[in-house]
């Protein structure tokens, strides 16, 4: 387990937790454990108790849920500095989807009945919470608007686009996934990436999309029509 001043440090570079200053930081960061996830492990299950917010020091934690003849679906994708699993950690109701690591993942916990606490006690963080969880609607609100209203094409680079700012031009992201992500059928987010390959705006890979040209990316992203 790492000293609570490392998790302090941690937990001052995200949004959430930024502006509490250093005497808040250091209360929340000793509540604070650390757990190691290996590719492919499961970290909670769709209807597990919640028992914990989790934040990511190192590594990717998909989000997904699945239909019973197999289908996935990716609802989000989450890298270092990222905190999740607020929603239950707060109502305590089940886990909502699949929460699995995409990598070797490196994650600090704050177990629920801690954190209530914490909350009873630091007002300052429980309007923090208050603010990620309007950000979440209104990403959900905005995600809604755009494949209601966006063609795939602007979708898929807003999509795209938002996640190079998080993890990079390489993405570690297969075709079938993206068109979860931004509600197409595989044919045509592949047809759409094999036109922009062709146009030297991304490369693709076996399980892997590189973006090679962000401006053209994002000058695609605005093209409505």
């Amino acid at each position: 387990m790492k000293r609570p001043s490392e998790f302090a440090a941690l937990l001052s570079l995200n949004p959430l937790f930024a502006k509490l200053g250093d005497q808040a930081l250091d209360r929340l960061a000793a509540l604070c454990s650390r757990r190691n996830l290996a590719k492919g492990e499961i970290l909670f299950k769709k209807g597990d108790a919640a028992d914990a917010l989790y934040g990511i020091r190192r590594g990717v934690i998909r989000v997904e849920t699945g239909s019973e003849d197999g289908e996935r679906l990716v609802l989000n994708v989450f890298g270092a500095g990222d905190v999740f699993g607020e929603i239950a950690s707060l109502d305590g109701g089940p886990r909502t989807a699949d929460a699995i690591a995409a990598e070797d993942c490196e994650l600090f916990h704050l177990r629920r009945n801690d954190l209530q606490s914490l909350l009873e006690r630091e007002p300052k963080i429980a309007i923090r919470m208050i603010e990620l969880l309007c950000g979440r609607i209104r990403l959900t609100s905005e995600r809604m608007e755009e494949v209601s209203f966006l063609p795939l094409r602007a979708r898929m680079a807003r999509r795209l686009g938002s996640l190079v700012k998080d993890f990079g031009s390489e993405l570690d992201l297969t075709q079938n996934e993206l068109s979860t992500l931004v509600g197409g059928t595989r044919e045509s987010v592949s047809r759409q990436l094999q036109e922009w390959r062709r146009l030297g705006i991304v490369a693709l890979r076996r399980g892997r999309i590189i973006i090679l040209d962000v401006k053209r990316l994002q000058l695609a992203a605005r093209q409505v029509e």
